[in-house]
């Protein structure tokens, strides 16, 4: 089976979100700052008033690349796609751009959430925007 991320304490409440397949981004109530990794305090002010907060689902890849020979248990999905996606909230997480043609996927391309579900837990990929 694919690897899963196994969550810390600060980063449960984040990770059993997605598993309700719900995308969600960690808000300073104090400077208004978003960011990932989740984590108990903001890393703009270091303030300890954090909260989940709901995100749209949307971002646009900045960066990626086509990996033509995945690890094991990635190997039967070769090639596939790795990109740095920026949220609409402003945070960046990697994470799978998932095409049937790797060659769809270019900087700036509107992508959109989606989930994959690996046993138990959900991870986080996204598509191509006009799929969804």
């Amino acid at each position: 089976m694919k690897p899963i991320a196994n969550p810390t304490p600060d980063t449960q409440a984040w990770f059993d979100l997605i598993d309700q397949g719900r995308l969600t981004v960690p808000r300073c109530l104090d400077c208004g700052d978003t960011f990932l990794y989740p984590r108990m305090c903001c890393p703009a002010c270091g303030s300890r008033s954090v909260e989940l907060t709901p995100a749209s689902g949307r971002g646009i890849v900045d960066s990626f690349v086509v990996n033509h020979r995945g690890p094991a248990a990635f190997a039967g999905e070769a090639p596939y796609v790795l990109a740095l996606v920026r949220l609409e909230e402003g945070p960046r997480m990697m994470a799978n751009v998932v095409v049937d043609d790797p060659a769809r996927v270019g900087v700036d391309l509107p992508v959109a959430v989606t989930f994959e579900q690996r046993g138990e837990r959900k991870v986080v990929q996204f598509v191509p925007a006009e799929v969804q």
